[in-house]
């Protein structure tokens, strides 16, 4: 996962639970940029409301952990509210039309929480010491999103995933969503990961073996086209913590989880 802002409107973040819901044409609503005149948020003061926000504290093992009874938490339990309502009912629609839904998550942030990381690393990204940290497949879930791949699951629901992680982090991806629970269809078929070094066909506009310069939009929207158009499912949800996750179409509803730490273009 190239992350190219640390530390991304946390407003607006907080507020997910009223937007985490969003339609055609809105994405960019939620999104802010740095092209300000004024004096900027201070960044002291922002990772203290990033804290609040996720209700930070270290663990008896010294690993930063969110509160299961914070604001954060909170948001979550609305969306997956929605979610598992929503699902219900267009599964149902999509088995009665003749049709295969499917659902489409998102890994790190959506299902695999890493504020350890951005509290070790002082909200700043290094490729080495991200890699290390996904490496280890440890991370907790994402409140809630493990019991949501299950509950799609259990209602016929085809689960796919969607991943900015590489082709190499594979195995870790794997046995870390294992862990945490959400142990469906975790083969080459339905996980999605990056491949620079050999892409798939249905990403030749922009990669060729060797030569990449897909942008996430386009290599996120390019999957879930290959899921819907080649595959033969129709995507009822697809599940991001960016709006980079959800952003190019593919997909009949989005669902923006919060996260206040990190921005991805």
């Amino acid at each position: 996962m190239h992350k190219t802002l640390r530390i991304a409107a946390v407003a607006s973040a907080c507020a997910v639970a009223a937007g985490a819901l969003y339609g055609a044409g809105a994405a960019t609503a939620g999104q802010s940029t740095a092209n300000s005149t004024h004096e900027p948020y201070n960044i002291g003061l922002l990772v203290k409301d990033i804290d609040t926000y996720y209700g930070t504290a270290a663990d008896a093992n010294g690993v930063y952990q969110a509160s299961p009874t914070s604001p954060y938490a909170k948001d979550l339990a609305a969306i997956d509210k929605a979610a598992r309502k929503y699902i219900d009912q267009a599964t149902r629609k999509a088995h009665h039309k003749g049709e295969k839904p499917a659902v489409v998550f998102d890994i790190d942030d959506t299902l695999l929480l890493s504020l350890d990381y951005e509290k070790r690393y002082n909200y700043t990204y290094n490729a080495t010491t991200w890699a290390d940290y996904v490496n280890k497949a440890d991370r907790p879930a994402v409140f809630g999103s493990p019991e949501l791949v299950q509950y799609a699951a259990k209602k016929g629901v085809a689960v796919f995933y969607n991943s900015g992680l590489s082709e190499a982090q594979r195995t870790a991806a794997v046995d870390n969503l294992k862990k945490i629970g959400a142990d469906v269809n975790l083969d080459a078929a339905h996980m999605f990961l990056k491949d620079k070094a050999n892409p798939p066909s249905y990403l030749s506009a922009c990669a060729t073996p060797g030569t990449w310069t897909c942008t996430t939009v386009q290599y996120k929207s390019g999957t879930r086209a290959h899921i819907e158009n080649d595959l033969g499912y129709e995507i009822i949800a697809n599940f991001g913590d960016q709006y980079s996750d959800l952003d190019g179409g593919y997909a009949d509803r989005t669902y923006k989880l919060p996260n206040p730490t990190y921005f991805v273009s």
